[in-house]
């Protein structure tokens, strides 16, 4: 099965308002940048990603959780983090029932994280050229 085929299954499982809002989320994330790709990880989380991991999304009982893996590090000019705003690294969007998503909004942390893991592979190359040659 694939990484997709998982998601899918996932949301077709969630028969109440969580499932429509990972599915409208994805949605989101994937209109974000066209070369995201689906991932499967962690024993059953879906993870968007495109040099490197974006976001992980993962329904718990009470809400729909989207963890930023670099979300300390973005901006956040919509205010839309609201969880782990203590840590060093990541940064999250809880999301409950009732809970409208600002499409335009969530966009703007996916693409700047998008930048930041390219900015980090960027600097990977760069430290391993020799002196001069970058």
């Amino acid at each position: 099965m694939t990484a997709s085929e998982h998601i899918d299954d996932l949301i077709a499982k969630l028969a109440d308002w969580r499932g429509n809002m990972l599915a409208n989320i994805r949605k989101t994330i994937l209109a974000a940048d066209r070369d995201i790709i689906e991932e499967w990880k962690w024993m059953g989380s879906p993870v968007w990603s495109r040099d490197g991991n974006i976001v992980v999304g993962n329904a718990h009982k009470n809400k729909v959780k989207l963890t930023f893996s670099q979300g300390a590090h973005l901006p956040d000019p919509d205010k839309l983090f609201n969880a782990g705003l203590d840590g060093k690294q990541w940064r999250a969007i809880d999301l409950f029932d009732g809970d409208q998503i600002n499409k335009p909004a969530l966009k703007n942390p996916i693409r700047a994280a998008v930048v930041f893991n390219q900015q980090k592979q960027q600097d990977r190359q760069s430290k391993k050229l020799p002196a001069g040659k970058n």
